[in-house]
């Protein structure tokens, strides 16, 4: 379908859009109404049945190792120990809303969206479609939600719990509360709360007219037009749907604001501390207001700056390590990308087509494809162990394996970009992740921006090829805590600070894999990966010679065969939405 040309022609495509739009409304209502309700008592009850069946767990275990931790001062400890029951005994409290109303959202907006998908420039049969699309999925997708939330609660937390018993380091200092700061800090918060929470409440709501009249009308123009994320699927009358839910999104930008300004509030607290100043956290309680409506006018594109008037609330602004980090990320994309930003947020939104904007899941979904890959050349080379993947898929124990492997293809990601002279990341033989391009993120940017440090090591040490070769090695079977641990292993090169710098790239890898593997989906993903390798190791012999005969492999040939149907089946639910966009970076 062409876009319309001329105001006759534009008018008319509205005029005729509408009442399609209203029949996709009615039927996608009417299939969120009938499915709602089962999702919601899927993910309700499932959700509330793992909280309160761990909390017992969880009080004794997070006591246990706040008690035995070494990297919190006596002070902070006993502090801590005092105010935990708050946390958890709200934890369950909090948790069973929180999955009901997720769970209705959910049940309700799934079905809703998945209607409107089905009538894409990419799909054929868009009646049977729009019929069915969103009900089995949505349920699929309620169970899903069960499994990652469990994943989490039993997975991930005592993860963070162990990472939190753990020895220090020898130069590591444990984090300290001064019992002389306490009572200032404690002031400075209390007179925070009346002041900032009030103004950056009325802020929000001051402004949340614009955010609504803004939002309205720049949808308003990509309908009429077909033009911003409107131009590819011409047909798909997304921004009706948007025009009826911006309300939605504004009054929870609102509530967010009112929730965020406690946190800004109680923030001045840590300024004192931090300062060693009573002052500097009256300064940082006025520079909160400023800071906020600053933020919310570049959101809303609204003139420059605040008019509130903002105190300097640091001796040295760059010193604060979070701060200096934040400001030369931004510096970095404003000298990469904000010349491209602004094309697109002042009007030529067609160039968004050119700058192709790329999702978390779209990186995400390449890091897995990526560990599958080199899963698969890594276990005919005979670098991963059939033990390690047999413990992952029977009892369950993915540590060894989930970090190593995912450490070893992002760092051959840092290797190919290091040769190439990339300024980003080449994660395909097509695709550059930039910092223009990459998932606008807050949390990615955390994992991002390491990597390209990273890259710019790896690119001045200059590596041979006989050491890239030797690194597969060395990242799948040693500890790298030492350089005096690749004596022994072949390494080409002699040179130990050459050693000991590859060695901390590593070591940062996995601590950084490590974060990723308590995100929820992680476990989940992985385990289905480690099926496919085991598939894998299945089809070169590996698993019959360590089982000691070919009927019992043929027997769990076939078992794990209906496990790798079933994964496949599932990632391809996973990736349906990518696939139909034809925008999958894999």
């Amino acid at each position: 379908m062409e876009v319309p040309v001329g105001f006759l022609a534009k008018l008319w495509s509205f005029i005729s859009f509408l009442p399609f739009f209203f029949l996709l409304f009615l039927l996608g209502l009417l299939k969120g109404l009938i499915i709602g309700p089962i999702v919601t008592v899927i993910i309700a009850v499932g959700n509330s049945a793992v909280v309160i069946g761990l909390w017992p767990a969880h009080f004794i275990w997070t006591y246990y190792c706040v008690t035995k931790t070494k990297k919190l001062g006596w002070v902070l400890k006993i502090a801590l120990l005092v105010s935990l029951p708050v946390p958890l005994i709200l934890w369950p409290i909090i948790a069973i809303i929180g999955s009901l109303l997720g769970g209705i959202g959910y049940g309700f907006f799934a079905p809703l969206i998945a209607t409107f998908e089905a009538i894409g420039e990419n799909i054929t049969l868009k009646i049977f479609h729009c019929f069915v699309d969103g009900c089995i999925s949505t349920l699929k997708g309620s169970c899903t939600v069960v499994r990652d939330f469990t994943d989490f609660c039993f997975h991930s937390y005592f993860s963070y719990m162990d990472e939190l018993s753990e020895e220090m380091d020898p130069d590591e200092k444990p984090m300290e509360v001064k019992l002389s700061k306490l009572p200032s800090c404690v002031l400075v918060s209390l007179l925070a709360i009346p002041v900032d929470v009030p103004f950056i409440t009325a802020l929000a709501l001051w402004k949340s007219p614009f955010m609504l009249f803004r939002g309205w009308k720049r949808l308003l123009e990509d309908l009429i037009g077909r033009e911003g994320p409107f131009l590819e699927t011409v047909c798909v009358p997304f921004a009706g749907l948007a025009i009826l839910l911006w309300p939605l999104a504004v009054a929870v930008s609102v509530v967010a604001s009112f929730f965020s300004s406690f946190a800004l509030a109680l923030y001045s607290g840590v300024v004192v501390h931090q300062e060693d100043s009573f002052r500097m956290g009256l300064a940082y309680i006025l520079a909160a207001v400023s800071i906020f409506d600053e933020y919310t006018n570049d959101l809303l594109d609204m003139r420059e700056g605040s008019c509130f008037a903002r105190p300097q609330y640091r001796r040295n602004m760059s010193s604060s390590g979070c701060l200096e980090s934040k400001n030369s990320i931004e510096q970095k994309i404003e000298k990469e990308g904000s010349r491209s930003l602004k094309l697109i947020s002042h009007g030529s939104r067609t160039l968004k087509q050119t700058i192709q904007q790329y999702t978390p899941m779209q990186v995400w979904g390449w890091l897995f494809k990526s560990c599958e890959v080199n899963g698969r050349i890594l276990l005919r080379e005979g670098l991963i162990d059939v033990k390690d993947i047999e413990e992952c898929i029977v009892k369950g124990d993915c540590k060894k394996l989930g970090i190593k492997l995912p450490a070893w293809s992002i760092l051959q990601c840092l290797l190919i970009s290091a040769k190439s002279d990339s300024p980003g990341l080449l994660i395909s033989d097509e695709v550059e992740l930039t910092k223009s391009n990459w998932p606008k993120d807050k949390v990615f940017e955390w994992f991002l921006g390491p990597l390209l440090v990273m890259k710019e090591q790896i690119k001045k040490l200059q590596l041979r090829e006989d050491e890239e070769i030797s690194l597969r090695t060395l990242v799948m079977g040693c500890k790298n805590e030492r350089p005096e641990e690749w004596d022994n292993t072949g390494f080409p090169s002699t040179d130990t600070v050459r050693r000991a710098q590859l060695q901390a790239v590593i070591r940062r890898l996995q601590g950084i894999v490590g974060s990723l593997s308590r995100v929820p989906t992680f476990r989940r993903r992985f385990k289905n990966l480690v099926k496919v390798l085991y598939l894998e190791a299945i089809q070169i012999g590996l698993v019959a010679d360590n089982d000691g005969g070919s009927s019992k492999a043929g027997n769990s040939n076939r078992r794990q065969r209906v496990k790798g149907d079933t994964r496949n089946k599932d990632e391809g639910e996973e990736n349906e939405e990518s696939s139909r966009d034809g925008d999958s970076i894999v």
